[in-house]
């Protein structure tokens, strides 16, 4: 088993940090003689109806649309380019199919628009102050705290491929018969939201990844009693950390998701379990320690992704259920 360690140079750090100040766009504010390109922002007001008629909904104030982006209804946007301060606009565009009144979709709709604000987009530098605005100390501890992004995110990744070369190797073991209420349970979960024709016709591929899956999961858990591995409470709040970090502004949410829902929890301790059976059998395999660059670590991924069967790797589902301990 090969394990990898990925580090990321300056260039890749520089240049994601590039990214994130392209999408932080300042939008200042130009005098009422500019008209309005892509790329800048319109703010307006509006009203809007169908065959004359108002509907739900259809009036709105200060609505702000990035010329060229298309976010707001297809076509909206560009029929206001050369917009300026003021000016008065009907855009007339038809309504799409997820348009929240159902009754009203495909319909052709006249937007009156008033134009409150013609804005254009400001460089942003990038400096310390810059960096204080995302988080970070100063721009050096900036480029430290997307290093690390960089390579937590590749590491990741790169950890994954070598679980499911592991997993591989165990799907090659025999074991004793499976049950077939087993084998069924996990047919489930593998076709859930599928239609019953395509199940049908792939029944016997799927009950074979299910007897995969379902064995991966036998030995993973054997493996895990006999060396008597255990979850202790501080490494299930560690991994909650984790997931804080992953969602920042977000942690009470996620906090209250987990004080509600038992089953998640018991999920999250069957995903650490898993993870320390996977990391003992790295170390009884005395795995191949490698430190590549970030291209090298996406040949590896992109490789991987190319051989990899849609359904023969899936296994966290159904092991979560057989390592929870």
């Amino acid at each position: 088993v090969d394990e990898y360690e990925v580090t990321t140079d300056s260039e890749e750090v520089d240049k994601r940090i590039a990214e994130i100040a392209k999408n932080q766009k300042n939008f200042i504010e130009v005098d009422s003689a500019k008209v309005a390109n892509e790329g800048d922002l319109v703010v307006f007001d509006y009203k809007a109806t169908v065959d004359g008629n108002e509907f739900k909904g259809s009036e709105g104030k200060n609505t702000q649309l990035e010329i060229g982006k298309d976010l707001f209804i297809k076509g909206f946007d560009k029929q206001l380019i050369k917009a300026k301060k003021n000016d008065i606009i009907n855009v007339e565009v038809t309504l799409p199919e997820n348009f929240p009144e159902k009754e009203l979709t495909g319909k052709k709709a006249i937007f009156v628009c008033k134009i409150t604000a013609v804005k254009k987009s400001k460089e942003v530098k990038v400096d310390d102050e810059f960096a204080k605005n995302l988080g970070a100390k100063d721009l050096i501890d900036l480029k430290k705290l997307i290093s690390k992004q960089i390579n937590d995110e590749y590491n990741n990744s790169l950890n994954t491929f070598s679980k499911n070369q592991i997993l591989k190797e165990l799907e090659k073991f025999k074991v004793d018969e499976i049950p077939e209420n087993l084998v069924e349970e996990e047919v489930k979960i593998l076709t859930q939201g599928m239609k019953e024709n395509e199940i049908k016709n792939k029944k016997k591929e799927f009950e074979a990844t299910a007897k995969k899956r379902i064995k991966v999961g036998l030995i993973l858990n054997e493996f895990g009693e006999q060396n008597k591995i255990k979850v202790e409470e501080h490494e299930i709040q560690a991994e909650v950390q984790k997931q804080l970090r992953m969602m920042p502004g977000q942690e009470k949410m996620v906090r209250e998701f987990y004080q509600k829902n038992p089953s998640a929890l018991a999920s999250l301790r069957g995903n650490v379990y898993e993870e320390k059976i996977i990391n003992l059998i790295k170390s009884k395999a005395k795995a191949n320690k490698k430190n590549i660059t970030k291209d090298e670590a996406e040949k590896i991924l992109k490789e991987a992704n190319a051989h990899n069967h849609p359904h023969d790797h899936s296994h966290e589902e159904s092991d979560k259920k057989k390592t929870q301990s």
